[in-house]
């Protein structure tokens, strides 16, 4: 026999709910507004991959139609790589058995030589397209990667290239290239056109064909796939692939679009939908009403009777208002038949509200994308220095992320794979005391540093003060405080130094850096920034 339900009341005679346990986050909620959300646990490949295409059409339409979305991809470029990514090369000579000395005259060569292959600005050999330095192949990587989630090339070895010193050279290949096979469906070893092994590392990329022909009506893909493996038998890296994994098994990139995805689009219309109502409505400066009966407007247009009547009428009421030539300082007064009314019109464009609902909704893009709003709205006129510097310190902790994750990864998977090739080719040598070859000790040889963009600086003079004052204490280096500005110290060292000479000979005292901080007193924060006009 079934056991009854028993139900538990309170004084009044209802039911009491059953309290929630554990988390009230899993439960159903206050008023039971969570019941319906039952999102399944899934695997960031299965979150992903069957959307990926379509979520990454979407932000490419976005950066190129949405101005919101093409500065917030401009940030990531400006930011992380701006208009120079130098090398800064530092072999770990400790575990190469080498000397200080030695490795930092091994670095002088190598750095030379690479930035003459690297930022040549007239061959391109660094690219296999020959249209982008490195810096202009890394800005690229950057800004598809803040698109897409991704970015992919390969590794080309292009002979006979006349006055090429290196063979070595970047494809860069777009992502909706990456694909199965006939589009067959993903499996456990293929997935998003990557094979992986147990562990799910890749172990080659199935790369599609491009088509020519129906540009504009077509997606330029081919019908053919070749597969690119993903390093050669004794390690030479083939195929290039960078993105932040957030998940385990995760095989290809998720764009920062998708949080912001549905913002972004009904944001254009909003501010569409606004403008033209503004526009509308400063259109029209004034309107005759008519105290005109509803029976005799139907049949006025239309309502049994010919549309011809409506014509007369508007025929006869503009000729009596041209006849009633009444005019007060220059400005005609019309004289209106009887039943109308002549009544103003303003351009009714009040705010009501928008203002404060586009900051809203601009506030949650820009979070949803991770850079500064100030930054991707264009708009500083509510902001002070503390407010400002605080918004840019906390994106650029973030840009230097992106820098040494996606940016500097792939300089670095380059310049391993041009040293292999300058170092085979015995145009540059490894020092003599070296105890271990390239191949013993790869990731040593090839280590580096890269310097991008330098730190904005809101308030120059406190950011010197605050960088000397770092320095005096011990607590940085003129290598670190300089590369925040964007700058090699070496560079800065043996420019001061010939500039000194070179005052010294022109009988010109020599610079003071002490003085010139004292000339340069503290000046007050302001509370709040000025009003913009």
């Amino acid at each position: 026999m079934k056991a009854p339900d028993i139900t538990f009341v309170d004084t009044a005679g209802r039911p009491i709910p059953k309290a929630d346990t554990g988390y009230t986050g899993a439960g159903a909620g206050f008023g039971g507004q969570m019941r319906r959300w039952n999102p399944r646990p899934q695997t960031a490949d299965a979150a992903l991959l069957p959307s990926l295409r379509a979520g990454n059409a979407r932000a490419e339409d976005l950066v190129r139609n949405h101005g919101l979305a093409s500065n917030g991809v401009q940030l990531h470029v400006d930011n992380v790589v701006g208009h120079l990514f130098r090398l800064s090369y530092k072999p770990r000579w400790r575990m190469l058995g080498i000397s200080e000395a030695d490795a930092r005259a091994f670095s002088n060569d190598v750095e030379a030589a690479f930035t003459e292959y690297a930022e040549d600005p007239i061959n391109c050999w660094v690219d296999a397209e020959r249209k982008r330095t490195l810096t202009m192949m890394v800005r690229e990587v950057v800004a598809t990667h803040s698109t897409v989630g991704e970015a992919t090339g390969t590794a080309e070895w292009i002979e006979g290239r006349p006055g090429a010193l290196f063979n070595t050279a970047i494809k860069l290949v777009n992502t909706h290239r990456i694909c199965n096979p006939n589009n067959k469906a993903d499996s456990q070893t293929l997935r998003g056109g990557v094979e992986v092994d147990r562990f799910g590392a890749a172990r080659r990329y199935w790369v599609r064909g491009t088509a020519t022909n129906g540009y504009g009506l077509s997606n330029g893909l081919g019908d053919s796939w070749t597969a690119v493996d993903r390093e050669t038998s004794w390690g030479r890296q083939q195929f290039l692939h960078v993105f932040e994994p957030r998940g385990d098994g995760q095989t290809r990139g998720a764009n920062q679009f998708l949080s912001v995805m549905e913002q972004l689009p009904q944001l254009g219309k909003l501010q569409q939908t606004k403008l033209q109502n503004a526009i509308v409505n400063a259109m029209y400066a004034a309107v005759i009403e008519s105290e005109l009966g509803s029976e005799a407007a139907m049949e006025i247009i239309g309502g049994g009777i010919e549309h011809k009547a409506l014509t007369n009428y508007m025929a006869t009421l503009a000729d009596w208002h041209e006849g009633a030539d009444i005019r007060l300082n220059g400005v005609k007064i019309p004289h209106l038949m009887p039943g109308e009314q002549l009544k103003f019109t303003t351009s009714s464009n009040a705010d009501n509200g928008f203002s404060e609902l586009e900051t809203s909704i601009i506030r949650w893009i820009a979070a949803g994308l991770n850079v500064p709003y100030e930054a991707l709205a264009k708009d500083y006129s509510r902001t002070t220095y503390s407010s400002a510097r605080a918004s840019m310190m906390e994106g650029w902790r973030y840009y230097m992320g992106r820098r040494k994750i996606i940016a500097s990864r792939w300089a670095s998977m380059v310049f391993a794979l041009w040293l292999e090739e300058a170092l085979d080719s015995g145009i540059i040598r490894l020092p003599r005391t070296a105890t271990r070859t390239f191949w013993e000790a790869k990731a040593s040889w090839c280590n580096a540093e890269w310097i991008g963009s330098g730190r904005l600086a809101i308030d120059g003079l406190k950011e010197v003060k605050e960088s000397i004052l770092l320095i005096e204490s011990g607590l940085s280096t003129y290598e670190k405080e300089l590369a925040k500005m964007g700058e090699d110290y070496q560079e800065i060292f043996a420019q001061q130094v010939r500039e000194m000479a070179e005052r010294r000979d022109a009988g010109l005292p020599p610079p003071s850096w002490v003085k010139a901080l004292a000339l340069a007193p503290d000046q007050e924060e302001p509370e709040v920034a000025p009003a913009t006009a």
